[in-house]
């Protein structure tokens, strides 16, 4: 894709710190945002909202410790509100403390509805553009770069669009650097979006910007069509996340700009990591990945269908829009027994490229495949067993440690969960440990005492970590003696991987997933994968 004619650069802000941590069940520790910007300044992003330093201890503690902290490519920008009623800006607290945190960039917002100017703030709209015009003045000369958020801008446009316009007038004659048109309630279309940024781009000159919300599924295109329209800084969270139904994403908007649309966002050396660097938010986060997230998503670029399979070796571009390796994922080919001959032998491949497609091996790993899947394992989730199993068939697999024997107890611990102990027995060639572990139920006590005993063989399972736990019940007629599937996601804080297990006893298919797991990440240092 050639640049962009019309304006080459789109600057984003990304808002993880600060309208991100408004998600639900999200919440950082000061270290979380500073390994968050660090992330983010490694890809590029040029600005970061860290945080309202008005807000709360932590983030002024942020702040502080930030300024000890170089960036290479990105600007820390602190948030806060434009001044009280009926308040001067210096005797203004909430401003007093945006000055302190100390950054170039501020970001402040402010009431572009009339209604929530008579409804919220209970003043007058001409009060309201003083306190725009006065927040934005005083902070511009005390030496900030200030961007202007214009709150509910597209419902106020909607009801009254010459108030509307008055007030990112206000912002912009009192020298905001970028007037940032918000979508706060989520519910503008993009055509709409886009119409009424080209109306502002005209009239108002100047440096304008868009921050949607995705209450109806459009923040992303909405972001798009704004910057179609002439928006020339974009904000949003990397993976999405943000109150209600989270924020535009830019880690789909990042991709979308730079490889769709011809524009400039990160150095081109910056743009494959950004597979690495969403993965890494959501594991800080403590949030799930969705399979299907565009650019970023393990489901991506996966297939499954066997002609599909065939029709990627031969030419990628019949099921894939780019590369995977452009923005730092890789291509899945999920294996089941709708894949076919074509889909086994790329998996196999990817761990002995010299294999021929008439090798025995490939029919006796299908065959194996098709029995397990009767027992119930599923592959196609889970990759890291998938390549366990071939790698037993090419003899090349290479145990790492036995797992002798387990033991579980269970106490109630008041009325908050069961705590349960495991105590396990592992041995590696001549060496043998055992050890015990307390957790929130068997599963949780079994994980951890796994991997505390083998850790002391193989001191890099001290940073695996188990992520995600699904269960699911394989044949229900059966009531009781059901046979349950197990799927466990693992991160060593580089990688994730997926492993399974099955059984009639959850605590043995989650023990079989849990010892696959780690047996991955072993036969993959040891070169074996």
């Amino acid at each position: 894709m050639q640049a962009n004619p019309q304006s080459q650069r789109v600057w984003l802000c990304d808002s993880s710190l600060r309208d991100g941590s408004q998600g639900k069940q999200i919440a950082f520790s000061v270290a979380d945002k500073i390994d968050i910007i660090r992330a983010l300044d490694e890809q590029g992003i040029p600005f970061i909202e860290a945080g309202n330093p008005s807000a709360g201890p932590k983030d002024v503690q942020l702040f502080e410790r930030m300024r000890s902290i170089p960036l290479q490519n990105s600007r820390l920008v602190a948030f806060g509100a434009t001044r009280r009623k009926n308040c001067r800006p210096q005797d203004d607290v909430g401003l007093q403390a945006l000055l302190a945190a100390g950054t170039e960039y501020v970001t402040v917002f402010g009431k572009s509805w009339d209604m929530q100017v008579d409804q919220v703030l209970r003043t007058t709209l001409e009060e309201n553009l003083a306190m725009i015009s006065d927040t934005v003045a005083n902070l511009v000369a005390q030496g900030r770069q200030v961007l202007y958020d214009a709150e509910h801008f597209f419902d106020g446009y909607r009801h009254n669009p010459t108030y509307a316009m008055q007030t990112v007038r206000a912002a912009r004659q009192a020298g905001a650097t970028c007037v940032i048109l918000c979508d706060t309630n989520g519910a503008a279309l993009p055509a709409e979006v886009g119409a009424v940024t080209a109306q502002v781009v005209r009239q108002l000159g100047g440096e304008v910007g868009i921050h949607c919300h995705d209450d109806i599924g459009c923040a992303v295109a909405a972001s798009l069509a704004a910057v179609e329209a002439g928006a020339r800084h974009v904000q949003g969270t990397f993976v999405g996340y943000g109150e209600r139904c989270g924020n535009a994403n830019l880690s789909t908007i990042l991709p979308v700009l730079q490889l769709k649309m011809g524009y400039s966002c990160v150095a081109p050396q910056q743009l494959p990591l950004l597979t690495g660097t969403a993965r890494h938010i959501a594991d800080i986060s403590n949030v799930i990945l969705r399979s299907s997230l565009p650019f970023v998503g393990s489901g991506a670029f996966s297939h499954k269908a066997g002609m599909h399979v065939d029709a990627v070796h031969k030419n990628s571009q019949t099921f894939e829009h780019i590369d995977p390796g452009q923005v730092g994922n890789e291509r899945h080919i999920l294996i089941s027994e709708v894949g076919g001959k074509a889909a086994l032998l790329h998996s196999v491949k990817k761990i002995q490229p010299d294999i021929k497609k008439d090798d025995p091996v490939i029919e006796q790993i299908r065959e194996t495949i098709k029995k397990k899947e009767m027992e119930g394992y599923q592959y196609e989730s889970a990759e890291a067993s998938l390549k366990l199993l071939i790698l037993g068939h090419l003899k090349r697999l290479k145990p790492h440690f036995k797992l002798d024997m387990y033991r579980i107890m269970g106490e109630q611990n008041s009325n908050i969960f069961s705590l349960s102990t495991a105590i396990v027995k592992v041995t590696v060639g001549d060496g043998w440990e055992m050890t015990a572990d307390e957790g929130k139920g068997p599963v949780n006590a079994l994980d951890k005492a796994t991997r505390k005993a083998v850790t002391k063989f193989y001191p890099a399972i001290q940073k695996v970590r188990l992520i995600d736990y699904k269960v699911r019940v394989v044949d229900q007629n059966t009531a009781s003696a059901a046979r349950v599937r197990v799927l466990i996601e693992t991160s060593d804080g580089e990688e994730t991987w997926t492993t399974v297990g099955t059984s009639r006893d959850i605590i043995k298919a989650s023990l079989r997933a849990i010892v696959d797991s780690l047996e991955y990440k072993l036969s993959r240092d040891d070169g074996s994968l």
